[in-house]
Order: structure tokens, then sequence, then C-alpha cells
């Protein structure tokens, strides 16, 4: 192929597009963004997804791009405010506020700080209603993988007992509370759904003892969401109960009983909000993880071998999903969630055996 001299505008376009995936501050320093979160980096959960969110695309960009640092264990929310009005005083391009807890703070904080993009989750309020245009929102949609993995807790279960050991019912966790006990009486409506909110997202003992309860009223399958769910994973780690995990992968810490987790991806969350903030646009947009877009990753264990049918079941009820084929309705009133159009998925399974 000879070599030919591309006309300047089309340099000028090719130029712009590397530049937004990029995300580079415009004076040629590191694109820096700042985390506040309410738990550890370590925590199998909520605080750790976002880490490793950032940490990925740190590693795909190089630290002389895309630089972060990060504020953990800010579960009391005046500690978080001053976080994150000191990341901003220091001029950061993005400050997150990692927590639905902190969207209060944040609207006071924003309209100080008009250069700066924030973030926060898990909500859709970007405050644009209050005249603030530099805020962005995110939340994951964790009902439906939720959903998956109580089709295939049904399904597992010996007793046609299971437990969801919850923290607070609000947010993503309330979310992924509901589809998971969605999934399971959808597959089995006879099942017994124990569901606990222990009103803590760090509470290890109280975790626990919510599960020790489930489990000795026969439950042999549990779940739970937040990072309290190690005391609850431990308990059914004693008795061989199986477990489902979200937000992060909790295998590591009981492969011998956990089936699946629910993963959230938050570069797709991510990676927009830094093409709008290269676009000059600093707020206003609300994203969603979802398994349509791969922000949510259902993660089988690779070291528990599954029966057939229950893996054709979870690959049916995520391409039903996405499909649109089975849809997921949040009731508004708090209720809980219905499942509209599509075959149960157990008929499903019996009729193509």
């Amino acid at each position: 192929m000879s070599k030919k001299h591309l006309p300047l505008f089309v340099v000028v376009m090719l130029v712009v597009a590397l530049a937004v995936p990029v995300a580079q501050a415009q004076d040629g320093e590191p694109f820096r963004v700042a985390v506040v979160m309410p738990s550890t980096v370590n925590d199998l959960a909520f605080s750790q997804s976002m880490y490793d969110a950032l940490a990925a695309i740190q590693e795909e960009r190089g630290e002389e791009n895309f630089e972060f640092v990060y504020s953990e264990n800010m579960f009391i929310v005046d500690d978080a405010a001053t976080a994150l009005r000191d990341y901003a005083s220091e001029g950061y391009d993005l400050v997150i506020a990692h927590g639905s807890q902190y969207g209060a703070s944040l609207a006071e904080l924003a309209p100080d700080f008009p250069d700066t993009a924030f973030a926060w989750g898990t909500d859709i309020n970007t405050y644009t209603d209050e005249g603030i245009t530099n805020i962005f929102a995110y939340e994951a949609r964790s009902e439906e993988g939720g959903f998956v993995q109580g089709v295939m807790g049904a399904m597992l279960s010996e007793s046609g007992v299971i437990g969801i050991v919850g923290p607070i019912e609000a947010g993503d966790a309330k979310l992924y509370v509901d589809g998971y006990k969605a999934g399971v009486l959808y597959t089995n409506p006879d099942a017994e759904v124990i569901v606990n909110y222990i009103q803590s997202f760090s509470d290890l003992a109280l975790a626990a003892a919510a599960a020790e309860a489930m489990l000795e009223s026969d439950a042999d399958v549990l779940t739970g969401t937040a990072q309290m769910v190690p005391g609850a994973i431990g308990q059914a780690q004693e008795v061989g109960a199986l477990w489902f995990g979200t937000q992060s992968s909790q295998t590591s810490l009981a492969p011998e009983i956990v089936v699946a987790n629910q993963v959230y991806d938050w570069t797709v969350v991510l990676e927009p909000i830094f093409e709008n903030m290269a676009n000059g646009v600093m707020g206003g947009e609300a994203y969603a993880l979802t398994l349509e877009n791969g922000g949510l990753v259902i993660d089988f264990n690779p070291d528990l071998e599954l029966p057939e049918e229950v893996m054709a079941a979870a690959e049916e009820a995520i391409d039903a999903i996405v499909s649109g084929e089975l849809v997921l309705v949040v009731d508004e009133t708090g209720a809980g969630i219905t499942v509209e159009e599509g075959e149960p998925m157990a008929e499903a399974t019996e009729e193509a055996e």
C-alpha cells in the first residue's frame, strides 16, 4: 500500500477520536480520579467492584495517562463529605461518591466546584432539577442478575428453603434481594424464601446470626449483598450450604460452596462519563449496569460442576432478560418485583428435556 498524506481535517478528527478514550486532561497531565467508598477496597463487595474497575482502566491506559486515589471506610457521611470536598479542592478531574448515602453531600458541594465533575451511585438523580450541571449518576440493575441466580438457587435447593441476608432495604441491595426472590418463586412457586434485612451494611456478626437462623430453618441455599456478607458465608461454609454472591466475586472466600456471582463492571459507566467529559459535558447523565451492556456479569465458579439443566436455565434466563422476552417490573411502592412475558424457566427446561 502506498503512503499518502491525509488531509488536515482528517488528521484533526483522528487526534480527537484517539484523545477521547484516553480521558487525559487538556494540559497533558494524567486524568485524575478520586473516589470515596463506604468500606474497604478488598471487601469482596460494593467498594471492591469500583476499585477493580478503576484499576483495570489504569492498567489499560497506563499510569502516565490515568491516576486514581481513594478513601475507604467512609461509612460516616460527614467524614465522606469532608473527603469529597478535599479532593475537589485539590483539582481532581472527576470525584466519585461511591455510595447512595452521599447524594445530599454531593449536591451541596458540587456548585462550589463548577470545573470539577462529580459522580455518585447507586442512584439516577443528577440534580439537574436543582440547577446543578456537574453531577453524573449511576446504578446497577442488580435485580437482573439476582433473578438469574434465583433461578439457579431454586433448582439446586433440596429443601425448598432459601435464605437472603440483606443490609438496608434500599438501592441496588433491595433490587438484588427482590430480583433473587422473584427468580426463586418464578422457578419454584412453592419455595420458601426467608429475607432478613439486618439494617447494616458492615456488621459481620449480625449477618452471621441472620444466616445461622436461616440454616436452622432448613435453608440449604443462601445469598446476600453488601460488605457484611463474609459473616453469612462463614455460616454457610460450616454446614455446606450453597452461596450466591453479588457485586464482586466471592468465590475465593469459599470456593467449595459459592455457585456463582453477579459481578459489577463499573467500567461500563465510567467510560461514557470520561467520554462526556472529553467533550465538555460535566454532568447531567445517568447510567446503568445491565446484563445487556455487560455491566452485570454472571461469574460461574469453575470448581463446581453444576447440573446441565441448571446451567441451561441460567443461560436461558440471561437471554430472556437481554432480549426483552422476560421483563422484571419493579414495584414503585417497594413491594417487590413482578415478572411479565415469557415462560417459567423450569417449565421451559422440562420441555427441552
